[in-house]
């Protein structure tokens, strides 16, 4: 579950796209037995992803306290694959969190993606072809649906679209792997 702030209006309706300032974060469905009713009046607005590699695209980053295994590990690659992001010597999430922002916003803009090489991107790292979103996994790509991913294509060479951040993209290649939907384990040994 995603959280982006309060996205919502007392009627439940959506109001905006994004709250400035906020860490873009992903939480546990369940934690500690609390409940919580979607979209209460003054409370942030919760988003349901598909999977970690689907919020990671979105510029989400591990809660600090139902994730906390996640977080640390997350926070730790990042400052290591990011040295030149964050003051030296940087402890604080915030600096990360602003970085995070700045990798899916171009001033008042939303980046999409930018080009790398397909072959050299690590597994976890999700790419726009043909309009479409696919994930890369396990040496191929998994065409990505809210409901899981439906299709297997052998991985792209060359240049191709990263929806991911570079950021992010940078602490997967150090080695996080991110959680995936159960489909992507599926379809990808059906290859």
């Amino acid at each position: 579950m995603g959280n982006r702030g309060v996205l919502h209006n007392g009627r439940k309706a959506l109001v905006r796209t994004s709250q400035k300032g906020k860490p873009w974060i992903t939480c546990k469905l369940e934690f500690k037995g609390r409940r919580r009713s979607l979209m209460t009046p003054g409370s942030y607005t919760e988003l349901f992803l598909l999977d970690e590699a689907t919020a990671f695209a979105a510029g989400h980053r591990p809660c600090a306290e139902c994730r906390r295994d996640d977080f640390n590990r997350f926070k730790t690659l990042w400052l290591r694959a990011n040295p030149d992001r964050v003051p030296a010597g940087t402890k604080a999430i915030g600096p990360i969190d602003a970085a995070l922002r700045e990798d899916c916003y171009a001033g008042k803009e939303q980046r999409t993606f930018y080009r790398a090489d397909g072959a050299a991107l690590p597994g976890g790292t999700m790419i726009e072809i043909d309009h479409s979103p696919w994930l890369l996994w396990q040496g191929q790509i998994l065409r990505w649906s809210f409901d899981g991913y439906t299709e297997v294509q052998p991985r792209p060479s060359g240049l191709v679209d990263v929806i991911t951040p570079q950021s992010v993209v940078n602490i997967l290649s150090l080695g996080y792997i991110p959680a995936v939907h159960k489909t992507a384990e599926k379809m990808a040994s059906s290859a």
